[in-house]
């Protein structure tokens, strides 16, 4: 069957950030730099900070045990060392001499290095010993007669990175916890202001595809008044530019009906005369020819007459839509019977009214039984229906060959045509179904036959009242 329809704007994939996402990320993302650079220099202030009393503490635990071995050299230094309240069963402590010679210890220590003799003041370091972290002190104890003896004392790291973690706690969540406050209000703030914006695009989104009225631009935010100012100038000259088109397409098929009904008419005349069968052919295939140029001239004449705004001034009245699918149909039934199609007609027994425009009305039932007729194959069966549910309804069902659910969604756009098919058609039919549609504030369903074959177009009209137009005409 053939597909025509207006085309529909497709949405197309946009690459680009909206003006939302960008302002999103220029404003959160220096925030959370702003939360990375908080976190590593708060991280590194709480090691210093956490490190400073363990320090001290455990440069003084080791100048006790020094000095405690000066005393009393027999003593054992850990079971003194256990005797203080509070201290880490992992501590570590060595003494040795200036050659080297080892003196006494707690626990096991690497061996001092060279440069550990040539130290003056204590010093710190962090050190790896038997798969253990270690936070080490060296310094020199000096003993009487201006000797001297190199100490060292270490202990875990746990406690310090815990304390430091801790410390890192406490600088951190509370500017994160900030940052999430800081990111809620921002996006609040962005929503209500995009708000304007959103309304905006609600308003165009359900604006009527023939609504040609400019966009109101008093109640935009004056950064995008502007912009509404130049759509408005654009949507005028669109509007020239398409009453040019529509009027140039009416006035050329307008203009063309008549030479080539004409030339129709002196083909056919041809044709009787008694000629050779060459020229009996050539006339043949212009007489084809002429029939569909006529019938592309008509059909571009009809979609003419049914665009939007087309006809601003023809009157809408309330008419029986079953009087006028009945009297089509029966039009119709002569060219069906040529074609060894069975039309039928079926419908309840009352008035149907709806609000329309009846010429365009037939227009739009002449195209759907023209096709259906064209594609159905001889003994084959068209059925033109009606009804009421909770709107009117019309119906033009056929068991001809189908449209594949993968070009349902192209078939009402203009001169196109189903792949591979053979009959002849210009692909405006179903576009001027799908204005006629539009017009009448109506939709076009396509679905495949009752039985599973065919096809099915059901449009179904706005509800209309009984008391809203008096009795249909």
């Amino acid at each position: 069957m053939t597909a025509e329809s207006p085309r529909t704007p497709a949405a197309e994939h946009d690459d680009t950030l909206s003006l939302r996402q960008q302002l999103v990320n220029w404003l959160f993302t220096p925030l959370f730099l702003l939360l990375l650079f908080s976190t590593v220099t708060g991280y590194m202030a709480a090691v210093t900070l956490a490190n400073k009393p363990y320090d001290l503490v455990l440069l003084e635990r080791a100048r006790l045990l020094a000095s405690r071995h000066l005393l009393a050299p027999g003593d054992d230094l850990a079971a003194t060392y256990r005797l203080f309240p509070g201290q880490a069963e992992d501590f570590r402590f060595s003494l040795h001499d200036m050659a080297g010679n080892g003196i006494v210890g707690i626990g096991r220590l690497p061996k001092p290095r060279p440069l550990d003799y040539q130290i003056q003041a204590p010093q710190w370091r962090d050190t790896q010993y038997q798969g253990r972290k270690l936070r080490l002190v060296t310094f020199r104890f000096a003993v009487a007669g201006g000797d001297a003896l190199l100490a060292q004392a270490a202990e875990p790291i746990d406690a310090r990175q815990s304390l430091g973690r801790s410390i890192l706690g406490n600088i951190v969540i509370p500017q994160f916890m900030f940052i999430v406050i800081a990111g809620i209000a921002v996006w609040i703030g962005l929503k209500r202001g995009f708000e304007p914006l959103e309304r905006l695009r609600r308003e165009v989104a359900a604006r009527p595809r023939d609504d040609p009225q400019p966009l109101d631009e008093t109640r935009a935010p004056d950064e995008v008044r502007p912009l509404i100012l130049e759509v408005n100038a654009l949507i005028e000259r669109l509007k020239t530019m398409m009453e040019a088109q529509r009027r140039f397409v009416a006035d050329a098929a307008h203009q063309l009906r008549t030479p080539f009904a004409g030339l129709k008419a002196r083909a056919e005349l041809a044709r009787r005369e008694p000629v050779a069968e060459p020229v009996r052919d050539a006339l043949e295939r212009i007489c084809d020819s002429a029939q569909r140029c006529s019938h592309l001239v008509n059909q571009l004449l009809t979609l003419a007459r049914n665009e939007p705004g087309a006809r601003p001034g023809a009157p809408m009245h309330v008419l029986d839509l079953r009087r006028v699918a009945q009297d089509t149909a029966a039009h119709w039934a002569p060219e069906a019977l040529r074609q060894g199609v069975d039309l039928g007609f079926e419908g309840i027994d009352m008035q149907l009214p709806v609000r329309g425009h009846e010429p365009s009305l037939r227009d739009l039932l002449d195209n759907l039984l023209d096709n259906a007729i064209r594609y159905t194959p001889a003994g084959g069966h068209i059925t033109v229906r009606v009804g009421y549910g909770d709107c009117a309804w019309l119906e033009v069902e056929d068991d001809g060959p189908g449209i594949p659910a993968e070009q349902r969604s192209q078939v009402f756009e203009r001169f196109h045509r189903m792949p591979g098919t053979e009959q002849s058609g210009s692909g405006l039919g179903l576009a001027i179904v799908q204005e006629v549609a539009r017009r009448h504030g109506a939709v076009v369903l396509l679905e495949e036959g009752r039985d599973g074959t065919g096809c099915r177009f059901t449009i179904r009209f706005p509800h209309h009242g009984a008391a809203e137009g008096g009795e249909p005409g």
